[in-house]
């Protein structure tokens, strides 16, 4: 039997600003570009709960979350500190892992991590070990954590969305149809908002709507990933817990402080960007095929375009 825990740390950015300065504690707090008095041009990074209840995200415009709560603490993202800090808690579930045998550790992102606890045999013991890792980083790191457990790690992390901030939520095999069912379709991970308005307009909102959609209506409506959508209704995923982690992207952006329509100057900030990116890929001896430059423009309207390339650069 496989049991697979989904660790998301709660608002991290925020919650770790929180740790560092108590007196902003309890405040609506932003973590993003410089708001510029509604007037800046970049995103927000995280916002804790509390500017949450104002309808603000991670992101969002952050000109939209002035404008929403002018009165929020508002602070510039550091990231560098923010991966000591996940390290950290990284080496503190690791410890943790040693005494669960054949136990595997994927780390996703600076505040993600999936646990493989097959080894403790059942979701009780699973759970105890759970709520023990979440003790410990309140105990080491003074932060919080959410953690969904399940069969799998798609049902894993929808779990750990579920009690936030701190919660713990358990679903095992036998209660995977009766989870999903009412869940509406955007909480499938890789389910966005124009895979949602197609699936609306099927009349297909639910997680139980979907799964009355046929494998080769989803396969017709969006090719490869239809078949993803047929399985994840089903709340199947087979996809294993990997130690090994591997970069998939690399790449540099930059706002600037005033729209900006002259081709020279853009064209000279897209060289210094490809500059920023080629050093890095040297430092970590990458080989990319793909290419992918993408322009924003004043309203947030979005446009990429992507080359593959027919051999490795």
């Amino acid at each position: 039997m496989r049991i697979i825990a989904h660790l998301d740390m709660d608002c991290f950015f925020a919650q770790v600003e929180e740790r560092e300065n108590p007196s902003i504690k309890g405040q609506p707090v932003v973590v993003g570009a410089d708001p510029k008095g509604g007037g800046g041009r970049g995103v927000v990074s995280t916002a804790n709960y509390e500017a949450r209840k104002f309808g603000i995200h991670s992101g969002m415009p952050i000109s939209w979350a002035w404008r929403a709560c002018p009165q929020a603490v508002y602070l510039y993202p550091r990231h560098d500190f923010y991966s000591k800090v996940s390290a950290r808690i990284r080496e503190i579930i690791r410890n943790s892992l040693k005494n669960v045998s054949d136990a595997k550790l994927e780390q996703v992102s600076i505040d993600e991590f999936y646990l493989d606890l097959s080894g403790l045999k059942n979701f009780y013991f699973s759970q105890e070990f759970c709520h023990d890792i979440k003790d410990k980083i309140q105990q080491n790191e003074k932060l919080s954590c959410s953690i969904g457990l399940g069969p799998n790690k798609l049902i894993a992390k929808i779990a750990s969305g579920f009690q936030k901030p701190s919660g713990l939520t358990v679903i095992p095999q036998n209660q995977v149809e009766k989870f999903l069912a009412p869940l509406q379709v955007e909480t499938i991970p890789g389910v966005g908002p124009k895979t949602a308005v197609v699936l609306n307009h099927q009349r297909i909102k639910t997680i139980a709507d979907l799964k009355n959609l046929s494998q080769e209506k989803l396969l017709s409506l969006f090719g490869k990933w239809g078949q993803g959508m047929f399985e994840a209704s089903r709340g199947i995923d087979e996809s294993e817990v990997s130690e090994i982690w591997e970069r998939k992207t690399l790449g540099k952006q930059t706002t600037f402080a005033h729209d900006m329509g002259n081709f020279y100057f853009l064209k000279r900030e897209l060289f210094d960007l490809c500059g920023q990116v080629w050093n890095e890929i040297a430092q970590e001896k990458l080989t990319p095929q793909m290419i992918e430059v993408t322009i924003r423009y004043f309203d947030f309207e979005t446009h990429t375009r992507q080359k593959t390339l027919p051999k490795p650069l």
